[in-house]
Formats: C-alpha cells, structure tokens, sequence
C-alpha cells in the first residue's frame, strides 16, 4: 500500500504541474518577452541572471528544509496518516503552489520588489509597513526552530557536521571557479559532484569523524557554550551571520545548487528502495486516530492544528519571502517563475509524502515514547534507512545519506531566512543597501533575537522541560501559514485590481486565513497573554487583521493599469497579453 501511496501522489503532483500550471500561466499572463530584473539591474551580488537548473536548486534547498519532513511526520503521528496525506496532496497544489508562484511572478513583474511592496502598490503604505513587520517576526521563528533542529542534528551525528562542512567548502570552491576562474559550467559540476560524494563518504567513516575530532579541540570548547548543543547552536549562528552578507555566488547559489544533488539523491534512492520493498514495506500506523491530539509539537483539534503542523509540506508563508527576496533576483526569463515556483512546491509535497511514508512504515512503536513523538528528524533517517536498505545500503550509510540530505537543507534555510530577514529589515527602515555596514547592522538584528530565544527554557504542560523547536513549533506554523494566507491577499489584490481572475488565490487565502487565525487564538489561549508565545501571538493576530482591513479596502477601489504601473516603477515595457496564448 505504500508504494501505491507514493505512485499515485507522483501521477497527481505531475498531473497539476501540465494542468494546473497551464491556468496559471494564463491568468498571470506569462511571457517571455517581459524584461526581469536579474538582466536589468545586475550586480553581481544580488541580482545574478543564473540557469533555471541552478535557481530551481536554490529555490527548492532554501523553501524545503526541515519543513516537509517534520511537519508532516508530527502531523501523521499526531492525527493519523490519512488526514496528513490529503492536506499535503490538496495544499501543495491548490494553495502552497499557487502561493509560491503567484508570489514569485509578482516580484519578477515588479523589479524583484518583496511582497509588501506589492501592498504598498495595490493596497497602501500602511499595509507595506505592517507586512514588513509580520515578515520579520516569521522569520525569526523560522531561524530559531531551524537553528535548534541543526544543532540537534550535529550534536547526535559528528559525521553529518564533517560531512556539512566539507560541503560548504566544496560549495565556495565550486562559486570561485565559476565567476573567478572561468571554469565551464559542466566541468565545475562534475568535479563538484565528485568532492559531494567523497564528502559524504568521509563523514560516514567513523575512523575519519575520530581523527578530525582528535586534531580538533573541541571536547574543551564545549563546556564554554554549556555543552555540545550549545556550541553548535552559536557556530551555526556565526555561520549565518557571514553568509547573510557575502554575494550569493560565493556562498547561496553554489552551495544550494550542490545540496540540491544530496536531496535529489536522497530523494530518488528513497522512492527506489520503497518501490523496491513492495509489500514488504507496508504502513503500520493507523491511518485515523481521531479528532485531538495531546501531543506537545500538535496540541488540539485536528481543525485546525493539522494546517499549521504540516506547514511547508503543503504551505508556507517562508517561500514568499524566498521568491521575492532571493529567486527573482536570480530568474533569467518569465516562464522560469512556473518550473521554480510551482515546480518546486510540488516537489516539496512529494517529498513531505514520502518523509509521512518514512515514519507510519516504521510502526507505532518505534515512532512515540510516553505518548509523545519522537525527534522527527530521527524518525526520518530510519525510516529512509529501511527503503535504502532495500536497495543494498547498509543501514548506517542510509541513516546518514538521510541525515546529511536534511541537515544541509536545514543550513540552506537558515542562512537564506537570515539573509531575507536583513532585506526586510534594510527594507523597514530605508537602510541604503550600497553601504557595507548596512549589510552588518541589519544581519546583526535579524540574529540577536534567534541567539536569545534558542537559549530560554521552554516547558511543557506537564512543567517538563522540552528542546526548543517543540515548544515554537506550534506558534511557528501557525506564524508560517498565517505569513502565506496574507501574502496570497497581497497577490489576490493585485490579480483584482488589474483585471485578472483573483478567486484563483482569493479562495485559499480565505481558508488558510481562518485555520491561522483560530489556530494563533488557541495558542494565546495555551501561553497566556504575558508569555513571550502568547504576546508575540497577539502582535500577529492584530497585524494580520490590520492587513486583511486594509485590503478589503483595496478591493473597493477602481483597477489599475498595470502597464503604466510597471512603467512607473521602471520596468521599461510589459505585455499584459503576451501569457493568453500559453
């Protein structure tokens, strides 16, 4: 049953990319003869025309994550399988997708302008500057769940950091000889995928992980941070800090596009290795296991905690911010915008499906301990561990081909999330962007906040402490989806106001603004008012309804011409016919 779980997703994700994505195009009005702004104000730091192959790996490494494969195996493990599996399925392609390419096209259209722009636009000034705050607020808990996560991961695996590490040097190496040296494309990739797999070896022999750790004094640097955890937490902190400012080919784009071949890999081994197992892999979890759950990471009614567990999976309000603040940068014509921004949220579904298949495979047993869940990320890389093993992997190197997969993404997002909340925060204050210590100043206050919360102490209902992710997770999906239901509102008013279909992206902007809402008034309910969860929940709640006033407003008004809106901005010419023959 599970392999048939897995076919019939793939048939379905691939249907609604041909399908689905034709309408899209359509009433967006794709055209490649539209000028985007990589060509236009190229820099070579931020603004850099790059191949579709290339953006789509950026693009999937920094929205995937940990996202898709924690949430929904929380989602399975708390409610059932059955209920993870549809939202998945029916999110990705009717909300997430449409989310992420809407969001994508609107910043390409518009000199690749975050999405508050687009409010300041179509809606009003007011509702730019409240976006900006709401944005920044959600990316704070996404480095602060995503940071505790790697973290965890590097404390429990010593070769999934060696491996990390060896490839983000791999990753520098690959940038320098690409834009410095001149080295062809093909040649530098081929090369780069040689030193990723040697990478991966070397951090899988236990011989080499001891003989690093040994010309290494980290054991006396530990106790420094408050233990292993601890020092990983700051060193990854440190990390994000200098690659939030470096340009995106040294760092971004070549390390995305080489951690893109570790989650394909990862990805197409997991997939052969279920089809391979047939009914010897079959799913033991209930697939229904009722309305509520207790468990700490998905407290409550599966309506509506199941939308804001699964976030990314099916969702996520982190990929606008993505789209408009690095992909569009980078995008070398308008119909890229369908492949990367479409393609890669139904890529992600499918990954979210097989990471949900990864844990109900394994049985109840080895996935709860005293009634709560286990760490997903070590659900994970069993579960990928018994589809490898299929294939004739040792279970230690599937555990770590998973881990390592996972533990890089999660590096993508945290210093693409890091580097996006300093665009937010020049953005806010009119910080001018030329000045290198605007870069540092503004990096610097997107990290102080995620350095002090990680370290607070968090604890459960029962007074037990709980490592941090679990106790935000909750408050950071519904922060994530409550992001996305106000930036499909951003792109439903644009489509509105120049004339376009905008129920494409009004109608699940209505639902995932209900379930946010009323899954953000539970949690204040839980935390309390004067707890730092419940008041940022309560700051978000007014925000977002702030937002949805203003552009109820908006929609009164009279349609615009986006042409000479366009013109205005500076974009030089604009075909609003050009995508109705796609």
């Amino acid at each position: 049953m599970a392999a048939g779980v897995l076919i019939g997703s793939g048939v379905f994700f691939l249907a609604a990319f041909f399908l689905y994505g034709k309408i899209l195009r359509r009433v967006f009005s794709i055209d490649d003869k539209n000028p985007v702004p990589a060509q236009r104000m190229y820099d070579g730091i931020d603004f850099v025309p790059t191949r579709p192959v290339v953006v789509l790996g950026h693009h999937f490494s920094s929205i995937a994550g940990a996202g898709p494969i924690v949430g929904p195996i929380v989602a399975a493990l708390a409610f059932g399988w059955a209920p993870a599996l549809l939202w998945i399925l029916l999110g990705a392609v009717f909300v997430g997708g449409v989310h992420d390419f809407g969001s994508l096209i609107a910043s390409v259209r518009y000199r690749a302008r975050s999405i508050p722009e687009l409010c300041r636009t179509y809606i009003s000034e007011r509702s730019f500057r409240m976006f900006l705050v709401f944005i920044w607020l959600a990316l704070v808990y996404v480095i602060v769940v995503f940071l505790d996560l790697t973290a965890k991961t590097f404390t429990k695996d010593a070769g999934v950091a060696l491996s990390s590490f060896l490839i983000l040097a791999l990753a520098v190496l690959f940038g320098i000889g690409l834009m410095r040296a001149k080295v062809p494309f093909g040649l530098a990739t081929g090369l780069a995928l040689v030193g990723l797999a040697a990478a991966v070896g070397l951090g899988n022999s236990s011989s080499v992980v001891a003989s690093v750790a040994g010309v290494l004094p980290l054991e006396k640097i530990y106790p420094f941070f408050g233990g292993t955890h601890g020092f990983w937490r700051i060193a990854l902190l440190v990390y994000c800090l200098f690659a939030s400012v470096l340009p995106v080919w040294l760092v971004l784009q070549p390390r995305d596009f080489l951690s893109s071949f570790l989650l394909y890999a990862s990805l197409i081994g997991g997939v052969a290795g279920l089809l391979a197992g047939g009914g010897s892999i079959s799913m033991s979890y209930p697939a229904f296991l009722g309305w509520t759950s207790t468990m700490t990471a998905a407290p409550g009614l599966l309506f509506p905690v199941l939308f804001i567990t699964v976030a990314c999976g099916a969702c996520s309000g982190f990929h606008c911010v993505v789209a408009s603040g690095t992909t569009s940068k980078q995008v070398e014509k308008e119909s890229d915008t369908i492949r990367v921004g479409y393609g890669a949220m139904l890529l992600e579904g499918f990954l979210a499906v097989l990471s949900l298949l990864a844990a109900v495979t394994l049985g109840k047993a080895a996935l709860t301990s005293a009634g709560q869940i286990r760490n997903p990320i070590a659900v994970y890389g069993d579960g990928m561990a018994v589809f490898l093993s299929k294939l004739g992997m040792s279970p230690e190197l599937g555990r770590h081909l998973a881990l390592l997969a996972l533990s890089t993404f999660l590096l993508t997002t945290l210093d693409t999330c890091t580097r996006l909340a300093r665009f937010v925060f020049e953005e806010f204050f009119a910080m001018d962007r030329a000045k290198k210590s605007t870069r540092w100043i503004a990096t610097l206050a997107s990290v102080i906040p995620p350095a002090i919360i990680v370290f607070l102490p968090f604890r459960d209902a029962a007074g037990k402490l709980i490592p941090a992710w679990k106790a935000i997770w909750p408050v950071f999906g519904a922060t994530n989806q409550l992001l996305a239901a106000l930036a499909l509102l951003a792109v439903a008013t644009w489509l509105r106001r120049t004339g376009r279909n905008f129920w494409i992206a009004a109608l699940p902007m209505a639902f995932m603004t209900t379930m946010t809402l009323w899954a953000l008034i539970l949690i204040i309910r839980q935390y309390g008012a004067m707890s730092l969860l419940g008041g940022v929940g309560i700051l978000l709640v007014l925000l977002a309804v702030l937002l949805v006033v203003e552009a109820f407003r908006a929609f009164g008004l009279g349609e615009l011409d986006e042409a000479a809106v366009l013109a205005r901005e500076g974009t030089v010419s604009f075909n609003p016919e050009g995508g109705r023959a796609c």
